[in-house]
């Protein structure tokens, strides 16, 4: 198997991990700066890995 589609599958995992915590704090979030804080930079972070991921996978041509 090729190493830049298991890199990207390891991106992909943690973007959807980044993600799912975002959702997990939006869904217990009070009105406090630093909550809000940690949706915001861990949401960016988790869309980041995600698109990245995806990306690196879908680009990467199978060689045999």
């Amino acid at each position: 198997m090729n190493l830049k589609r298991i890199f990207g599958a390891l991106l992909t995992a943690l973007g959807i991990g980044g993600l799912i915590y975002t959702a997990v704090l939006f869904s217990g979030a009070s009105a406090q700066t630093s909550v809000i804080k940690s949706i915001i930079i861990f949401g960016v972070l988790g869309i980041v890995f995600f698109v990245s991921g995806i990306n690196l996978i879908r680009t990467t041509k199978d060689e045999s």
